[in-house]
């Protein structure tokens, strides 16, 4: 399984990817332990970032956990150097289309920090709703469009 975009390559992330991989970052490990005990888990969780053009991986996205009554929560980091060429924007558009199609979501959740304007740029983007705020977090959603 893979999403193309223009420029992406878009990979669920799994143990054969990471073979040569020394070191894993934690929410990796996490999603990649809960996959082990539940196949059915592959694409609700951490996928890569990569680009086309030459083969490298430029960040990961992906859901924190299977949909729940219909919705998923959204995450996505682009590695320092890959970041303000729209990449995220791209990737995320891409993961929203693929749960939206998949049958199982009718809305996507998102957070980030008040200071993340980069993130908070993507959603809006995105056209995610702004639907809360507290002390230090922006909460957006987006719902299926019939």
């Amino acid at each position: 399984m893979e999403i193309l975009t223009t420029r992406l390559k878009v990979i669920p992330c799994n143990e054969e990817l990471l073979e040569n991989d020394e070191e894993i970052s934690g929410h990796i490990s996490h999603y990649l332990d809960a996959l082990s005990n539940d196949p059915t888990m592959e694409g609700w969780g951490v996928w890569f970032v990569i680009s086309q053009q030459d083969n490298s991986l430029i960040g990961d996205i992906g859901f924190k956990g299977k949909p729940q009554h219909g919705v998923v929560e959204i995450g996505y980091g682009i590695h320092k150097e890959a970041q303000n060429h729209g990449y995220a924007t791209e990737a995320v558009e891409a993961l929203i289309h693929w749960a939206f199609h998949s049958g199982l979501v009718t809305k996507i959740v998102a957070e980030c920090l008040k200071s993340n304007e980069a993130s908070i740029k993507v959603l809006k983007k995105l056209s995610m709703n702004k639907t809360g705020e507290d002390d230090s977090m922006i909460y957006w959603e987006k719902t299926l469009e019939h």
